[in-house]
């Protein structure tokens, strides 16, 4: 069976805004669930009451398998950001926020693994450069 990689945005979109529940349930089904660890500190560095921080912390505690970036994604990140950045003329803020997407996706295309993201827009640009599988998910 595939694995995918949910992106942090999935996760958010669906406790705090409940979006996202039937496509869930379908990607169960379809797809071997694996936790990036970039995604994990993501979501720990944005819980910001003890209700976020302990529903994060019980993902954690779940995720018994947990994929990280390797020394050469970390390098490979670097000039994705430098290349892509500059084609969108980033500023630096825009540059660290996109370096993450950039490690989950090597991450995933690393394992052969789908990102499920609804950050359609930047995930399409490492899909394009990188050739990663992506499944966007859309707001109902």
């Amino acid at each position: 069976m595939a694995a995918a990689i949910l992106d942090t945005n999935v996760y958010i979109d669906h406790w705090e805004r409940g979006l996202h529940q039937e496509s869930l349930e379908n990607l169960r089904r379809a797809f071997i669930i694996r936790h990036s660890a970039v995604v994990l500190s993501e979501l720990r560095r944005g819980a910001r009451d003890r209700d976020a921080q302990r529903l994060v912390a019980q993902l954690f505690a779940l995720a018994t398998v947990r994929w990280e970036p390797t020394a050469t994604d970390w390098w490979e990140a670097g000039r994705l950001v430098r290349i892509i950045g500059d084609k969108q003329d980033w500023d630096i803020n825009k540059r660290r926020e996109f370096q993450n997407d950039a490690l989950i996706a090597l991450t995933a295309r690393r394992h052969g693994a789908t990102v499920v993201t609804s950050n359609t827009i930047d995930f399409e640009l490492l899909r394009a450069e990188l050739r990663v599988a992506v499944l966007p998910l859309k707001e109902p």
